[in-house]
């Protein structure tokens, strides 16, 4: 075997999950536009031929009850499922269950074989469907197929080649184990960031309970902080849960039964497939625990809320030798409604639940919400329609991605929406106007660039949420978040809001401008002036367009994730807690550079053009090695690399660092780990060199100009 450099240097910085962001890895090549091709489709037809699959059992893989119905959901359910908010990674974007780690997850056992069922319909459309679009819409035509009417299906989902290495699943080095470091002081319920499940390699939660014990305080607390992470409050949580398992059962037919290793694990001759072994010898075998949740679990109703409170239910090791639940009540063991054989329908089986089933009846507030779907159950069937809506598409970012004729009618403000223009954007005449009147204000050019780069740095590529458009960096709770100084920028959006007023005010045609493009121009601006200084005439490119969303378009709460614990590309350093997994300062500029979808030269060149500005927070001169600030100039990597100087930690932590003419010992420059970086890892300072070179500033002005563009209008969606 041969050692690449992580497994040689395990702390060295990983910069090739940025790698990814400048190379073109989809097979279909750069001019590919799949959300032309997906419009091609007839949709019908698509979910007419899942139907089919849905009920056409194989021999080489059966279906329960004769329909792979509940298999598809569940397919569904962990591609979506994934999706954290913390971080706006994973989700069923990309269909990522289709590659390592998550294609081998013991959670995912047997959907290398629900995908597989699936080929034939994949084969059949080819570039016209995803697989991320033809695994979701599956679990879509699933529901339909069994009685239950789904809120609607947008496709849109780009597919993905290769796994994405930026997603931290845990501190584990094995499958199924849950480690004390996964949690804020060991605590159950209390993940560190970004994590949102909370054993590795589920989904969610261990469906026995906490570290495998049938505890119904510590499942519901970790099925709130789990589900919360996905954005989703006590009613959605209920109606997920409660809608999924209504269908279906979980195979643990056996502990004795020996099942081979997973797909990735596998030998060449299994093509793919894993977890083999000889299900018409002991029954299947795929969680360990086994037994259908209700009478008719291929049809929709409220069998599954009306067994779990209707019954007292008691812990116990079923025969896969896991904890599952029966009812407590020998009579009522006896006499509660038996669901058929999954394979022989002469059979009967005894329906059971898991330990997360029962905390949801055992926990005041997830009851009070079980009450109230078998009370109503029409109410039961809208949540869960709207939920599983959520769920399915939460990762897919603003609507107008969204494809396809059965998109519903609305937005719903997890979508964060931003209001139509009913005015006319500004044109070039506007623009020159608008440029001098914020040249004429009475803003600091680095308050400019700190508001623009505040604004529109909130962007996750991974979920395509924040970003500039809306202006939602004037509402809570961008507003007020440390890093974006509040009084400052008040002060700033103060004297943006005058200049919009005065130039909408003084119009006697239809041309407005918003302020979210007023935030964005001032940045220009500022850039077009700093580069001027340094003797280099640019053009910074500025589409207008953008509008400015309400508060009531906000969903403030899911914006929180957003806000940056510490921030490399303003040398904000935080406050030191941060609760999460990323052990340096530097892994976290890199993070941050891999949600704005940028390449190692991008993120050079931002952060050592962003110094020359003197963009950084509060003003502090850390990381601005210039004697000219706001000029753009090479700067900040001609003085890192120069031997002329020498650093040295003034805190225990090594985070803030001087340093110091080696000739006359007089302290000439002050930086964080963030700058040094850049002269300490050996591939950041290969890009160094380039610009730090007497050739280098001109690259510079115009690689950060590019990249600052890259930045401002990674979320218009509309000029795509």
């Amino acid at each position: 075997m041969t050692w690449s450099n992580q497994e040689w240097w395990p702390n060295l910085l990983r910069l090739d999950i940025l790698d990814d962001n400048a190379a073109d890895l989809d097979p279909y090549g750069d001019d590919f536009d799949y959300a032309e091709e997906f419009q091609k489709l007839d949709l019908d037809e698509v979910k007419s031929d899942i139907a089919d699959v849905m009920t056409d059992s194989q021999d080489w893989w059966p279906a329960d009850y004769g329909h792979y119905g509940p298999l598809f959901i569940r397919m569904a359910w962990h591609s979506a499922g994934t999706y954290r908010t913390i971080d706006g990674r994973a989700g069923a974007s990309g269909a990522l269950q289709r590659l390592p780690p998550e294609s081998s997850w013991p959670d995912n056992v047997n959907l290398d074989k629900a995908r597989r069922l699936l080929q034939p319909v994949k084969q059949k459309y080819g570039r016209k469907l995803s697989w991320g679009d033809l695994i979701v819409l599956a679990g879509n035509v699933a529901l339909e197929s069994m009685g239950f009417e789904t809120y609607g299906f947008a496709g849109g989902r780009v597919d993905e080649y290769k796994s994405n290495e930026a997603i931290e699943w845990g501190p584990e080095t094995e499958w199924e184990t849950t480690s004390p470091e996964r949690f804020e002081d060991e605590e159950v319920g209390n993940l560190k960031d970004p994590l949102a499940n909370t054993v590795m390699g589920l989904i969610y939660v261990n469906p026995e309970g906490p570290y495998g014990e049938p505890d119904l305080d510590g499942s519901a607390k970790n099925i709130r902080e789990e589900f919360s992470r996905m954005a989703m409050d006590d009613e959605e949580t209920v109606a997920l849960i409660a809608g999924g398992h209504t269908f279906g059962k979980v195979h643990g037919a056996d502990d004795e039964t020996e099942v081979g290793p997973d797909p990735e694990s596998a030998p060449i001759e299994q093509q793919g497939l894993g977890w083999d072994h000889d299900f018409e010898k002991a029954g299947m075998i795929t969680s360990g625990i086994e037994g259908p949740w209700n009478a008719t679990p291929t049809m929709w109703d409220t069998g599954y809320v009306d067994n779990l409170l209707d019954y007292e239910w008691e812990p116990h090791k079923g025969p896969g030798g896991a904890w599952q639940w029966r009812p407590a009540d020998e009579d009522d063991r006896e006499n509660i409604e038996k669901a058929p054989d999954a394979q022989d329908f002469d059979e009967s089986e005894q329906p059971m639940m898991l330990t997360t089933d029962v905390a949801l009846k055992h926990d005041e507030d997830f009851r009070a919400v079980l009450e109230n779907f078998q009370e109503n159950p029409d109410e039961f069937q809208a949540a869960f329609a709207r939920a599983w809506y959520k769920l399915l598409h939460r990762d897919m970012g603003p609507k107008e991605r969204f494809l396809g004729p059965e998109v519903p009618e609305g937005e719903f403000v997890w979508q964060d929406p931003v209001p139509d223009a009913d005015y006319e954007t500004v044109g070039e005449d506007e623009i020159e106007e608008l440029e001098a009147a914020i040249l004429d204000a009475d803003i600091e050019r680095s308050q400019l660039v700190k508001t623009a780069w505040a604004s529109a740095s909130t962007y996750r590529d991974s979920d395509k949420r924040g970003g500039a458009n809306g202006a939602r960096i004037r509402l809570e709770p961008q507003k007020n978040w440390e890093v974006n100084e509040p009084e400052r920028l008040a002060d700033v959006l103060d004297t943006y809001e005058e200049i919009q007023a005065e130039f909408n005010e003084s119009r006697d045609d239809d041309v407005r401008v918003s302020l979210a493009d007023l935030i964005v121009l001032g940045g220009n601006v500022a850039v077009e002036q700093a580069a001027a200084d340094a003797g280099y005439d640019v053009d910074v490119p500025f589409a207008p367009g953008r509008t400015d969303a309400s508060a009531e378009q906000t969903d403030a709460d899911s914006f929180d994730p957003l806000e940056p614990k510490a921030d490399g590309f303003r040398n904000y350093l935080g406050d030191g807690d941060y609760n999460d997994l990323y052990d340096t300062l530097e892994e976290r500029l890199v993070d941050k550079a891999e949600l704005l979808n940028l390449s190692v030269t991008e993120l050079t060149v931002l952060v050592g053009g962003l110094r020359a500005l003197g963009a950084t927070y509060d003003d502090t001169d850390r990381g601005v090695f210039t004697d000219d600030p706001g000029t753009l100039t090479n700067d900040f990597f001609v003085n890192l690399l120069d031997m002329d100087y020498e650093w040295e930690p003034v805190d225990e932590d090594d985070e803030v660092f001087e340093g110091f003419d080696r000739d006359t010992g007089e302290k000439v420059w002050e930086a964080t780990r963030f700058d040094l970086i850049f002269g300490s890892n050996a591939r950041l300072r290969a890009h160094a060199d380039v610009y730090a070179a007497e050739d280098g500033e001109e690259k510079l002005v115009e690689d950060f100009v590019e990249a600052w563009s890259k930045v401002m209008q990674a979320d218009r969606f509309d000029l795509d």
